[in-house]
């Protein structure tokens, strides 16, 4: 009789040792660490950019309608129903449509202006940006 003694490819066979996983894991737990934050900051600044670019927006709106109708709108909602806008944008802060902030003000923009009204918009976000203003003062 011949004793078989385990050969090496079977002993290869057997699979990773516990402390080649746990080297495995700490690097991928070091690169999650390194991309999760760079993710939420560019999450962030895209945000950012399409709060600025929707109030630009929406004051170009404001503009347009109290140029061409002699009266600044009293409602956001005037601005839609007129055709300025097809909707209100979702602040991509609050994900909320009535959550913008109009600015009313008693002075007329305009020699042809009749009345006033919004005159300014504002984002309803309690939060700070990331340059440290508040996204309602922008």
């Amino acid at each position: 009789m011949v004793a078989f003694a385990p050969s090496r490819t079977r002993r290869s066979e057997l699979g990773f040792t516990l402390i080649e996983l746990m080297i495995v894991m700490v690097i991928i737990g070091i690169l999650a660490a390194i991309a999760v934050p760079m993710y939420v900051q560019s999450v962030r600044h895209a945000r950012e950019a399409v709060l600025r670019e929707d109030l630009r927006t929406l004051r170009s709106a404001i503009d347009s309608y109290t140029v061409d109708k002699q009266k600044a709108p009293q409602t956001l909602d005037d601005l839609v129903e007129a055709g300025y806008i097809k909707a209100l944008p979702v602040d991509p802060f609050t994900h909320r449509t009535d959550t913008w902030v109009p600015g009313q003000d008693d002075t007329l923009q305009t020699i042809d202006q009749t009345e006033p009204g919004i005159n300014d918009v504002h984002s309803g976000a309690q939060e700070v940006s990331s340059d440290g203003s508040a996204y309602s003062s922008w």
